[in-house]
């Protein structure tokens, strides 16, 4: 039985840390708007009047905003299916950037307020022809570093997020393995009905934060 499942450090901490300090002579614009983004992100989760239960719908509507000014899902949709993209109708493409999206997104946020201990030092980008990777890493507890890379591309006026990697685990490269096995070995249809048959439970995932989620 095929399982959808990816490193749940991955999720849990494409955005859940604290802030941190970079070189000045090695910020530029990608690692600036990362940076803005997730001191946005979270000023709202420290904010005392946006705390408790009652306000749950309240901040994942805050965050998912700007999640989407940092990320562009619809990149990591295409990318994700890989070849199979090119055989999807206009519709089927949109369907499907529309479930992958809601799949990050609802993983992330399920474990968001369970990461928000860490820290992260920016430490350079690189930056090549509408491309750049910000290299950073993770201060976790005891003394542990976790080194996580964010893909970056110009659209616009902006730097967008199409992929991330912790010690060399790419986020769209382990979803495209999982996908692209889940096509071959039955349909694509498969792979959206167990997208859309999955979506409850991201709402209240049985996985652990350091337990991968799968689709049964």
């Amino acid at each position: 039985m095929h399982k959808l499942s990816t490193p749940a450090g991955l999720l849990a901490l494409m955005l859940s840390f604290g802030l941190a300090s970079v070189s000045a002579a090695e910020a530029g614009a990608p690692t600036d708007q990362l940076r803005d983004g997730i001191e946005r992100i979270f000023k709202i989760l420290g904010d005392p009047d946006m705390n408790g239960a009652e306000k749950t719908s309240q901040r994942k509507t805050a965050v998912t905003r700007i999640a989407a000014e940092i990320f562009d899902f619809g990149e990591m949709s295409k990318r994700t299916l890989g070849r199979h993209w090119e055989q999807r109708t206009p519709a089927e493409r949109q369907d499907f950037a529309r479930l992958f999206t809601q799949l990050i997104q609802r993983t992330y946020f399920s474990r968001i307020d369970e990461h928000g201990s860490e820290k992260t030092v920016f430490r350079s980008e690189t930056v090549d022809r509408g491309h750049a990777v910000v290299r950073t890493t993770l201060l976790l507890a005891r003394d542990v570093q976790m080194p996580l890379d964010y893909s970056m591309h110009s659209v616009g006026d902006r730097w967008r997020v199409y992929d991330l990697s912790i010690d060399g685990i790419s986020l769209v490269a382990n979803y495209r393995a999982q996908f692209n096995r889940i096509i071959r070995s039955s349909s694509y249809a498969d792979l959206v009905t167990r997208l859309k048959s999955r979506q409850a439970e991201f709402v209240e995932p049985a996985a652990s934060p350091s337990g991968p989620a799968s689709t049964r």
